[in-house]
């Protein structure tokens, strides 16, 4: 199994508000951490993602990426509005194991989506064989669309099957209908079984919903297209711990054909991000 989707971080407050204080996050997670983690599990190689939106971070990860065999790809963080970020981007794209970049766009209103500048800094990364995380709420979908549509050149993968509000017992119909449209674009190269448990509203996490959501996903994109990410440890929000997971996802994929399962548990992520 190849895992396409965790963090890793030093922790401290001032550095990440977003973690919940006394929560399984507060506290550091680093080499350590995943190899022991992915050992566990059965993992063979991770891609880690960008956690804070800062070019340090970029940098660090790419420290970090060096002094273990488990970490095969990141997806870091640059400046995509800065008129200059091509020369970071390409003084980043030098180390082998930098495969993509991603923004939060989650958190920014749907009008980011379509700036200019940041569609100039989006263009500059085919060029350096770099692919494009897309992180959005599941209403963002319609204006995901539009960004996909102004940049048909950009490899795209999206982040956790697009963050639906996920309801036990029920699929949203305009979910599966904007990931519907999406897949229609032929440089969407993949979407992540990931962070599914943390955008569950209700109090229980049941399996049956969570496995209805990737049968979903993977009607919709076909099995060539579906990778499996962690999200971990923001995961441990809802799951005891990274195996939890990885043995849930396994469960979905069970009834699978060999093709399908390997495809899916690692032959995509390394077609996909060239890892």
């Amino acid at each position: 199994m190849i895992d396409t989707h965790h963090h890793l971080w030093k922790y401290s407050a001032e550095a990440y508000p977003w973690i919940p204080p006394g929560s399984a996050l507060a506290r550091d997670y680093l080499i350590a951490e995943l190899e022991a983690a992915t050992t566990a599990a059965g993992v063979d190689g991770t891609v880690v993602v960008q956690a804070r939106q800062m070019l340090e971070e970029s940098d660090w990860l790419l420290g970090l990426a060096e002094t273990t065999e488990v970490i095969q790809g990141i997806v870091g963080w640059v400046p995509l509005i800065d008129p200059a970020v091509g020369d970071a981007l390409a003084r980043l794209a030098a180390y082998p194991k930098l495969k993509g970049v991603r923004h939060v766009l989650q958190d920014e209103p749907d009008s980011y989506f379509l700036r200019d500048d940041f569609h100039r800094g989006l263009a500059l990364l085919p060029d350096l064989d770099l692919r494009y995380d897309l992180l959005l709420f599941q209403r963002q979908l319609p204006v995901a669309i539009q960004l996909v549509d102004r940049q048909p050149d950009l490899a795209v993968i999206i982040d956790h099957i697009a963050k639906p509000v996920i309801r036990n017992g029920h699929i949203d119909p305009a979910w599966k209908a904007g990931m519907t449209e999406l897949a229609k674009r032929e440089n969407i190269l993949g979407v992540k079984i990931s962070g599914m448990v943390t955008e569950t509203v209700d109090p229980e996490i049941d399996q049956p919903t969570l496995r209805a959501y990737f049968d979903e996903t993977l009607e919709i994109f076909g099995a060539d297209r579906v990778v499996i990410g962690t999200d971990w440890p923001v995961s441990l929000l809802r799951v005891d711990s990274y195996q939890a997971w990885t043995n849930m996802v396994r469960g979905f994929i069970a009834r699978l054909s060999p093709a399908e399962a390997a495809a899916i548990l690692d032959e995509n992520a390394m077609r996909i991000y060239d890892l």
